[in-house]
């Protein structure tokens, strides 16, 4: 007999797709997946974001425990948890969506 599905407010995807629900989040993670870089790299890498924008997703990774700053550089880099959220499930979303956004209705 198959096991039940879990209550949808009790599974695991709801975790995960709250680390990235943010426009911004996972655009971050995949900049930073190149390495370390500073927060006016980050602007000119991320076409649309405001610095505002940055502030904001950059402190929500952090309190995630995803990306930590150096803070005699000013640098932002992916810890070991970020970096495998970055290599994994975010780069396996975008390339899904590379794959399919054909028939993705916009």
């Amino acid at each position: 007999m198959r096991e039940p599905l879990p209550a949808a407010a009790d599974c695991f995807v709801r975790l995960g797709v709250d680390l990235i629900s943010h426009q911004w989040d996972a655009v971050v993670l995949t900049v930073l997946r190149s390495g370390p870089s500073r927060r006016a790299a980050l602007v000119s890498a991320i076409g649309g974001i405001s610095d505002k924008s940055l502030h904001e997703s950059l402190r929500r990774l952090r309190d995630a425990g995803l990306v930590e700053k150096d803070d005699v550089g000013n640098v932002y880099r992916l810890t070991d948890l970020g970096e495998s959220l970055a290599t994994g499930p975010v780069l396996a979303l975008a390339q899904w969506a590379e794959t399919n956004h054909g028939e993705l209705n916009d």
